[in-house]
């Protein structure tokens, strides 16, 4: 398929759109709307970024710069995921929820790194890149474990939480091999 941007960027934010509504529809106070788009929104974002890791490892040895798709892809999951950091800051926020700084400085790194993704990762080396790819990715399991173990304030575990981990962790497992594969056919850094 040929994806422009303008149509990934609009279904991604329609998406969003498509979340905080059914969120504001199954639970009109504003409090627990914000909570439950911001959960909801998290996952939409794992799900997209787990798309755009696909596209980053069967591109390999191909530059990140040479394949669009990867391209466009990384750039409306930084949008999707800003919009997800909307989601998530009101809900702190109307939700007095505490902050912890230490398990802030994690995900504060990950959400510079996703946003400047766009710009920056095609021109850094393919090492560079993994790390990219590998820390966000463990971030996420790490907020899934956090979620399993009934860390996170109005959110109780569930099986999703689950399944989402380790979708994550195998594909970040699966992704890694077609890494190496395609790195075999070319050693490009």
């Amino acid at each position: 398929m040929n994806y422009s941007l303008r149509t990934l960027l609009l279904l991604g934010v329609a998406a969003e759109l498509v979340v905080f509504l059914i969120s504001y529809l199954l639970f009109p106070s504003m409090e627990e709307t914000f909570r439950h788009a911001a959960r909801y929104s998290g996952r939409l974002s794992a799900v997209v970024f787990m798309g755009v890791f696909y596209l980053y490892a069967t591109s390999v040895p191909k530059p990140v710069i040479e394949n669009r798709l990867l391209r466009y892809g990384l750039i409306t999951f930084a949008v999707m995921h800003v919009i997800h950091f909307g989601f998530l800051a009101t809900n702190v926020w109307l939700n007095n929820i505490p902050m912890v700084p230490t398990k802030l400085t994690g995900g504060a790194l990950a959400y510079l790194m996703i946003v400047a993704a766009p710009f920056v990762l095609h021109r850094l080396k393919r090492g560079f890149q993994l790390v990219y790819f590998y820390y966000v990715s463990l971030v996420m399991i790490i907020t899934y474990v956090a979620r399993i173990n009934g860390d996170f304030e109005g959110a109780e575990p569930f099986w999703l939480h689950y399944v989402m981990m380790g979708a994550i962790i195998l594909g970040a497992i699966y992704f890694g091999w077609r890494i190496r594969q395609g790195a075999r056919l070319s050693p490009v850094s």
